[in-house]
């Protein structure tokens, strides 16, 4: 597969996902990714309404026990399902959080993205439906849902980052799609298209990590 413009070679999946996000996630995901700009994991954990006293540094194990549990879950010791493992890390001004049960959902671009703040967050449910929102100020200001998404018409319409975010994210050819039309993998490039994150597994293993138990 031909990389997307803003994804260097072997940081995309055959499916177009960001790399490090499946190598993250269980086998069928039902997951979150949150970006925030300008603060630390910490603060950002806490925004999503985590227990921050919970937090831990985190060493992602080698592989993933089975194919139900995530890397953090496993890195936690949980049996997944038993609660959301979020695993946070700053890489330069941006911080991310992965959510890998898809509990920091409601108003999180939001709460994120308040005091003066650039936010977005990306959903991926099992069922493959897909969606990002992006928040500034407190305030959200687009939601995109694939499902919905026309990129000719609407990427003109989204603001100047997010506009950058999804040409920088491309199209991924498949069989069921035509040409140029938007994928479930979209949200997730787009989301790490913003803040930077075409990453791999190992260079994620070179970032302090943290990750805590959530719901």
């Amino acid at each position: 597969m031909m990389p997307t413009p803003g994804f260097p070679p072997h940081t995309l999946d055959p499916e177009g996902t960001p790399i490090w996000i499946t190598d993250l996630a269980s086998d069928a995901p039902n997951h979150i990714l949150h970006v925030v700009r300008g603060i630390e994991p910490a603060e950002a954990l806490e925004r999503l309404g985590a227990k921050t006293r919970l937090m831990q540094p985190c060493e992602l194990p080698d592989a993933r026990p089975d194919e139900w549990t995530s890397l953090p879950c496993a890195a936690l010791g949980m049996d997944p399902g038993s609660s959301a493992a979020l695993l946070a890390g700053r890489v330069g001004e941006w911080t991310f959080v992965y959510d890998d049960s898809g509990f920091t959902f409601d108003d999180a671009a939001k709460a994120l993205s308040a005091d003066g703040r650039m936010a977005a967050t990306s959903v991926f449910s099992v069922n493959g439906d897909a969606s990002l929102t992006y928040a500034v100020d407190g305030k959200q200001v687009a939601w995109v849902d694939v499902d919905g998404l026309a990129l000719e018409e609407d990427l003109p319409r989204m603001p100047a980052e997010l506009r950058a975010a999804f040409e920088a994210a491309g199209t991924v050819e498949e069989e069921v799609l035509e040409p140029g039309e938007a994928d479930s993998a979209i949200t997730m490039r787009a989301v790490c298209a913003l803040a930077g994150l075409p990453l791999t597994l190992s260079a994620l293993r070179q970032v302090p990590l943290v990750v805590l138990p959530f719901g």
